[in-house]
């Protein structure tokens, strides 16, 4: 049975909680500080889970080296660059980034909600951050215990572009792009 696409359900996550959330009274004071709560303790589940994932990768201590090439971002005319590094830290940066990610979704939600006085975003944004958490990488391999073969294989593949309809762009991990940009002195400093 093929598996149905993360961007397909929060599509119909979003439509359905739009649906819903028109029928919320939000004008109701109690109704607003129970939707705000439950923004904030979904909120929390993810950065108690980011904060655990964290914890795990240093008590593991994969000191196993990782090369790839980083391709260059879009329309900046720069070489790929290899970079040489540890799966520990590989895994950290990972953690860091979906902290930042994270963060960011704060910044904006809090912006929409406290100056823009919107409120239904607020039920679409304490599912989706936290179905999205469930789904990544790190939680299948440092909490669910995944093998890390097949797409789980590090580095990972980023989903491009809103709610990932871009394509898969990532690191590019055969020998022979390593070895060129290895010859080309792109990078590849391990980082200590």
């Amino acid at each position: 049975m093929p598996s149905i696409s993360p961007q397909i359900t929060n599509l119909a996550i979003i439509l359905g909680m739009m649906q819903v959330s028109k029928r919320i009274p939000f004008e109701d004071p109690q109704v607003l500080m129970g939707v705000r709560a439950l923004y904030i303790v979904s909120n929390l589940i993810i950065f108690g889970l980011y904060y655990y994932i964290s914890m795990k990768i240093k008590s593991k201590r994969e000191l196993t080296t990782l090369k790839y090439v980083e391709p260059a971002q879009m329309g900046s005319g720069e070489d790929p660059k290899l970079v040489t590094t540890t799966i520990q830290e590989y895994d950290s940066q990972q953690v860091a980034a979906q902290y930042k990610q994270q963060l960011m979704g704060v910044a904006m939600m809090g912006f929409m909600h406290i100056y823009l006085k919107y409120t239904n975003p607020l039920v679409i944004q304490s599912i989706i951050p936290l179905k999205s958490a469930f789904e990544s990488n790190l939680v299948k391999v440092h909490i669910f215990g995944k093998p890390a073969v097949g797409e789980l294989k590090r580095p990972w593949k980023a989903s491009g572009g809103m709610m990932g309809m871009g394509g898969n762009t990532g690191p590019v991990t055969d020998k022979a792009s390593i070895e060129a940009a290895e010859r080309a002195g792109r990078g590849g400093a391990k980082e200590e």
